[in-house]
């Protein structure tokens, strides 16, 4: 039986339909990228160091890469909410984290996290190190960090140390310092920085650990609050006069904050090259440098690989650590 003209136009349309339907798939998979907004979760409250850092470094990315970054605070357990949200995202670029390292090298051995710290989590960059600051409330009434020492040495219980947390960097700083020292501090744990900082001012314990921020420099500069210690490589510009722990003989308490950015694991190489290459032009940036500075914070940057291969090494060390003195989270 023979086909009709009409009939023959209908299957060439039908077929270039067909074809066209299969075709717009593989035209979006060719999109560039970014080709759409971008989230960056903040695996912490507003107002912080890290959310205000996260914030700058996306208005540097906008500029850059032509697409909005949208900003999305996912705060609590020490940062492993936000870092949960991410390894569960789709593994395309458009999910991003931006946390301090402890969620992946810490929190896991502290407590229970629901994703696989190192198969579902992609590091992308090292953005800066924030030192642990060891501060003197009004309460204390020695002048440096032997004196604490000293004190808890000589009256055992009678210096209160405030961590922002069990099982955070804070804790595992007063923890070396109790093993080393052979002193009897008592720890006093918060649930966060914001309260922890309030009552340091009301003279509520005699010393805390905490990451350095633009508030605790401010209340530093106006004579409040008193560091005695610092947790870095060597000193920082801001505190050119406060020692590091190695300087005072806790190399093992000498713990900085690490913070960087995140991607879904899977998520494709060329993706996260991209990224990286914009990221450390941003962190290059003189506003977000001096961002960065003026709290305290140490810009850093580099590779993808190098991050990655510094959370390993940090997984393991801190593995040993928490083993050794015995901390546990809630």
């Amino acid at each position: 039986m023979a086909i009709s003209i009409s009939t023959r136009r209908l299957a060439a349309t039908l077929i270039a339909s067909a074809a066209a339907a299969v075709a717009a798939p593989a035209a979006n998979a060719a999109d560039p990228y970014p080709s759409r907004p971008i989230r960056l979760i903040v695996a912490y409250p507003t107002g912080g160091i890290s959310d205000t850092v996260a914030r700058a470094l996306g208005e540097r990315l906008s500029d850059q890469m032509g697409a909005s970054v949208v900003v999305e605070n996912k705060a609590g357990a020490g940062g492993s909410i936000g870092m949960d949200a991410v390894a569960k995202a789709a593994p395309d670029g458009y999910t991003l984290g931006f946390s301090s390292t402890s969620p992946l090298t810490l929190n896991p051995h502290v407590g229970r996290v629901n994703y696989d710290p190192q198969r579902d989590i992609a590091p992308v960059m090292s953005v800066m190190y924030s030192p642990v600051v060891v501060v003197a409330t009004p309460a204390f009434t020695g002048k440096s960090f032997q004196d604490l020492v000293a004190q808890a040495k000589a009256k055992p219980g009678t210096v209160r140390w405030a961590t922002s947390g069990l099982g955070t960097v804070g804790h595992v700083v007063l923890e070396q310092v109790k093993s080393k020292a052979q002193a009897d501090l008592t720890l006093i744990p918060y649930k966060g920085a914001g309260q922890q900082l309030n009552d340091a001012l009301g003279g509520q314990f005699e010393v805390m650990s905490t990451n350095a921020s633009p508030a605790l420099t401010q209340q530093m500069q106006a004579g409040r609050l008193r560091a005695l210690a610092v947790g870095a490589p060597k000193r920082i510009e801001s505190m050119a006069a406060v020692p590091t722990f190695a300087e005072l003989g806790f190399p093992k308490a000498n713990l900085t904050s690490t913070f960087g950015v995140f991607a879904p694991a899977k998520t494709p190489p060329a993706i996260v090259a991209r990224l990286n290459a914009e990221l450390n032009k941003a962190l290059s940036s003189p506003e977000v440098r001096d961002r960065l500075l003026k709290g305290g914070e140490v810009p850093t940057g580099g590779t993808a690989a190098q991050f990655a291969g510094a959370i390993r090494e940090e997984y393991e060390d801190n593995a040993r650590i928490v083993k050794e003195a015995g901390i546990k989270a809630e």
